[in-house]
C-alpha cells in the first residue's frame, strides 16, 4: 500500500479542519492526534487499534473521542469504513485512490487486501439504471481462505498480523 504524499496529507488535514468547522466542532489536540494516527497507518485498523495509535501521540485521547471522531472522518471522506460482517468495523485512511477498491478478506488471518476494481463504478451504474436508480455507493468483498496455510501449514500474513 502506498504511503500518503506530504501534499495529500496537508490537503486531508485542511479538509478535516474545514469539515469540523462546518459541523461547528473545534479542532482539539485529541482530534488532531486521532487524525495523525489515522494517516500514520499503512494498513486497516479497528477503532480500538486507533485508540492505541492515538494515545502514542497524545496520552489524553479518550475512547469516546475516537468513537465520535471516526464517523466525522468517514463522513468527510477521509477514512473508509469497511464492514466485514463482524461486531466491529475496520477503517482505512483514504489516500486519494482514483479507482474503486474491492476487498479480499482472508478468513484465516482477517487480513484485508485492497484490490483495484475499476469496473465497479460502471457495474453499479449499469445495474442501478436497470431499475431506474442512480448509484450512491458500491462495495465488493471476497471472503477467501489462505492457500499457503491449507497446503503448507503456515500463512505469511498470520505471522505478521
Amino acid at each position: 500500500m502506498d504511503s500518503i504524499k506530504p501534499e495529500d496529507r496537508r490537503k486531508s488535514s485542511e479538509t478535516f479542519k474545514e469539515f469540523l468547522a462546518q459541523k461547528g466542532l473545534r479542532v482539539t489536540n485529541q482530534r488532531t492526534a486521532i487524525f495523525d494516527a489515522v494517516f500514520n497507518q499503512e494498513d486497516h485498523f479497528t477503532a480500538e487499534d486507533l485508540l492505541d495509535f492515538s494515545r502514542e501521540i497524545d496520552r489524553s485521547v479518550s475512547r469516546a473521542t475516537v468513537y465520535r471522531t471516526l464517523p466525522i472522518l468517514t463522513e468527510g471522506g477521509l477514512v473508509k469504513e469497511i464492514d466485514v460482517g463482524r461486531d466491529y468495523k475496520f477503517y482505512l485512511a483514504n489516500r486519494g485512490q482514483k479507482t474503486e477498491q474491492a476487498q479480499v478478506i482472508c478468513l484465516d488471518c482477517e487480513k484485508i487486501f485492497e484490490i483495484e476494481a475499476p469496473f465497479m463504478e460502471w457495474y453499479a451504474r449499469s445495474v442501478a439504471q436497470k431499475v431506474g436508480l442512480e448509484p450512491v455507493s458500491q462495495r465488493l468483498q471476497v471472503h477467501a481462505r489462505c492457500i499457503r496455510l491449507k497446503e503448507g501449514g503456515s500463512c505469511p500474513n498470520r505471522e505478521s498480523h
